[in-house]
């Protein structure tokens, strides 16, 4: 009786998480493509002369995606710890600098990055990965493992210092320093 009960209560979950997941209109490839691992694992940016630059393309790094513009004070005041640890750890964290189209355009990036010394992947968010995460303000970072995984998102900047420690803490996770 208990096996038989067991067996009736198993196949009504899952009739009733199939209704669900029909009633929502959503498939349930269309929601994994809408979590912040399947959206990060497979982004695709534009460089600034226009050329498709992949996160897959990158395994073997920390990478840090750093969502910015050049208007953004927090953004900018980052950059340096950033590009510190692109020099102490060269082989280990990579910096996809991706301008997000708030209101600035490749060109304002372009002229960024050439006014300035960073060993940083100038990018545009040409496919609106921010707006798919549901960014709505910046600094807006997301990272990924040296195996191409999502790790986190964070929100917001804890200063030079502290963006600076909180990166060296995930790099240490994955290599050691």
């Amino acid at each position: 009786m208990k096996t038989k009960s067991f067996i009736f209560l198993f196949f009504s979950a899952l009739l009733m998480l199939q209704v669900q997941v029909a009633c929502s209109g959503e498939t349930e490839n269309e929601a994994v493509r809408n979590t912040p691992e399947y959206i990060i694992e497979n982004a695709i940016f534009a460089d600034l002369d226009g050329n498709e630059v992949s996160i897959k393309d990158f395994k073997g790094s920390v990478i840090l995606i750093d969502f910015w513009e050049s208007w953004c004070g927090p953004c900018l005041q980052v950059f340096p710890a950033m590009q510190q640890l692109r020099e102490e750890h060269p082989d280990k964290f990579e910096v996809f600098a991706v301008t997000v189209g708030l209101n600035e355009g490749p060109e304002d990036a372009r002229r960024f990055a050439e006014r300035h010394d960073y060993d940083f992947n100038w990018l545009y968010d040409e496919h609106e990965v921010f707006n798919r995460l549901g960014g709505q303000g910046i600094p807006f970072k997301a990272y990924v493992d040296p195996e191409g995984n999502f790790i986190k998102i964070e929100m917001g900047s804890y200063g030079r210092e502290g963006d600076y420690n909180r990166a060296v803490a995930l790099i240490s996770d994955y290599f050691e320093l």
